[in-house]
């Protein structure tokens, strides 16, 4: 498994609805979804000797900057890698 290291967030991009509540399909939308699952955080960077506490964790659903991270794939999956900083919201 990928352990992030300081600050950094591992999340997996979560595949945009195909139908809305009430049963409506939609098309499929060109831009990506901003919203992804928290897969695991690293222990948060150490700043003027204190670690920075780390917000987010493991099965939290958030919404990231639109062209947030660095994409990975590992296992077949594909993973982005992220600054906590770059997670605009959590979606309770």
């Amino acid at each position: 498994m990928i352990k992030p290291l300081e600050s950094n967030v591992l999340v997996k991009m979560k595949d945009g609805d195909d139908t809305t509540k009430s049963g409506i399909i939609l098309t499929p939308s060109k831009e990506k979804s901003q919203i992804a699952e928290v897969i695991a955080v690293g222990p948060g960077a150490i700043v003027d000797g204190r670690r920075e506490e780390i917000i987010v964790k493991k099965g939290d659903n958030v919404i990231l900057s639109k062209f947030a991270g660095t994409e990975v794939k590992y296992e077949n999956e594909d993973y982005i890698i992220i600054r906590q900083s770059e997670i605009l919201a959590i979606i309770e």
